[in-house]
């Protein structure tokens, strides 16, 4: 499925510019998004995941996905759980997906011990703690066997121990073969999950580099100013 082409892509809302002429080819491995609030990059992702459209420019996949994977997947901020148990979560999702009743709930159960949830599999998803529905949401994008997962602030207001989690279950998921893209404000955590940085400033990438470079020498202007703590 890989590499995703972005190509001179635009979008504007409410008359303003959100994404300015960004260009870029994103292959294997982990990608983080950063820059300072309002630069665009909750917005880039969700047109990487195609539910938003750009104005102009394209963003093409170089292939289809392959047999062992189902494309893309995507974990918001907040995910939304379902009025049913989280096995029921994610058995749910796997069958609009296609996959056959049997294989669904062998799957399930593989990823709720995967993340630390078999104990819960029976319990209603709503009633379970923030930390406990982001894992849940991530076991649901992982049953799918996506080649690429998305994930947008995935650990935002959670507590240290709960972000410890994610990030070890971020770091299986990734270890499985499927290709990470996500945002965080956490500059620790870009640096722990991240093998490049795309660096967005008022919807423009200013700057792209592997994450060593990128912490110890950044060449933008701006990139500089917002590790320095200069940019909200």
């Amino acid at each position: 499925m890989l590499p995703l082409k972005l190509d001179h892509v635009n979008f504007a809302a409410g008359g303003r510019a959100i994404i300015r002429d960004v260009s870029c080819e994103i292959t294997a491995g982990r990608t983080v998004i950063l820059g300072p609030n309002g630069a665009g990059k909750s917005v880039l992702m969700r047109l990487c995941h195609e539910l938003l459209n750009p104005v102009s420019g394209t963003i093409q996949w170089a292939a289809k996905p392959s047999a062992r994977g189902r494309g893309q997947a995507m974990v918001f901020q907040r995910p939304v759980m379902l009025r049913r148990s989280a096995v029921a979560n994610i058995v749910y999702g796997m069958q609009l997906a296609g996959i056959a009743a049997k294989e669904c709930e062998l799957r399930a159960a593989d990823v709720l011990e995967a993340v630390g949830l078999a104990n819960v599999a029976h319990r209603p998803a709503r009633v379970l703690s923030g930390g406990e529905q982001q894992r849940l949401a991530l076991a649901r994008a992982w049953a799918l066997g996506p080649e690429v997962l998305f994930l947008d602030e995935p650990t935002a207001n959670l507590d240290p121990n709960s972000t410890r989690d994610i990030e070890h279950i971020i770091g299986a998921i990734h270890a499985s073969g499927t290709k990470i893209i996500m945002t965080t404000h956490s500059l620790g955590q870009a640096r722990r999950l991240g093998n490049e940085i795309l660096f967005l400033s008022e919807g423009r990438l200013v700057e792209r580099a592997n994450v060593d470079d990128f912490f110890k020498q950044p060449k933008s202007p701006e990139a500089a100013s917002f590790l320095r703590g200069e940019l909200p």
